[in-house]
């Protein structure tokens, strides 16, 4: 048993530091094994695709063992300028590499598109991302990309979203992609949280460059729950401090809505605007979804 586990076996706190690989990737840790390593040094490290160059993102730290940091590798070296200048004759590698397999991709005819090299650190395994509208018979490719570069060769086949994070753009917001700045991971978006901001459903206005729902429709959803618990729906009938009334058009964020309002059922009905914690919902109406007025409810 190596050291690692039986610190974690004994629940004993342990050190790490958090290694980022790619811009806006994912956090892994490692044992820095005696090191110091400052946030935002380089540093050298042993992953399951081979040697690579990352930065750290979390500086040396105790914490209490979990088993998200098993097992636990430890990191090779600090990086050395060396090792930057092998980072970035890596780097002119890969750009050749693009050319090439570009090539090859044309000459054998496939219905692919390539995306991205990348070369381990180590030069011991080259790997060609690229996108397709279905399944490509690549193993001519391989074998020819093989004898060229004399290393393991893997063909990677990713989504829109995933190419739209690895070539990076400016959004409908005027600010680069922030799955290529600062979200390490896609989560699950669905045309119901635009519904729930009351969002317009035109695709063209609430889809990313990618063609996908844009990841920003996730950020404020709990929010915009919490507030439609307590926020009346249109067509709903409510109790106003005017009289009866039904509401007519909402403003989640405001907490406000406007509403008829009758004093007695014989008056002429007039138009108020209301708090949500000054009125009571007495009746839901029922809104099919295909509805204008549906947009907006839960």
């Amino acid at each position: 048993m190596s050291e690692i586990n039986k610190t974690f076996e004994n629940n004993e706190p342990i050190e790490i530091i958090g290694v980022r690989f790619k811009p806006a990737g994912k956090i892994y840790f490692f044992d820095p094994d005696g090191m110091t390593v400052e946030r935002g040094k380089g540093v050298i490290a042993e992953t399951i695709r081979g040697m690579e160059y990352g930065n750290c993102e979390i500086a040396n730290k105790m914490v209490e063992p979990n088993p998200a940091y098993m097992p636990l590798r430890k990191i090779i070296r600090v990086a050395t300028d060396d090792d930057l200048v092998t980072l970035e004759s890596n780097k002119k590698r890969e750009e050749e590499a693009f050319v090439i397999c570009g090539e090859r991709i044309v000459k054998h005819d496939l219905g692919m598109k390539l995306v991205d090299v990348e070369l381990t650190f180590d030069a011991t395994k080259i790997i060609f991302y690229f996108t397709a509208d279905g399944r490509v018979d690549f193993r001519e490719l391989v074998k020819e990309l093989a004898g060229i570069f004399r290393m393991r060769i893997e063909l990677r086949q990713i989504g829109v979203r995933d190419e739209s994070k690895l070539l990076n753009g400016i959004g409908v917001c005027g600010r680069t992609l922030c799955c290529a700045t600062f979200l390490p991971e896609f989560h699950p978006v669905s045309i119901k949280m635009a519904k729930d901001q009351n969002l317009s459903l035109s695709p063209s206005k609430i889809s990313g460059v990618c063609g996908r729902l844009m990841c920003c429709l996730k950020y404020e959803e709990e929010h915009y729950n919490e507030l439609n618990k307590i926020m009346p729906g249109v067509g709903d009938i409510i109790k106003t401090p005017d009289g009866q009334g039904e509401v007519i058009s909402t403003s989640i964020l405001r907490q406000t809505l406007r509403a008829t309002v009758r004093k007695t059922p014989n008056d002429t009905p007039t138009i108020n605007q209301y708090h949500a914690k000054d009125i009571k919902i007495l009746k839901k109406a029922v809104v099919p979804e295909y509805d204008p007025r549906y947009k907006g409810r839960n």
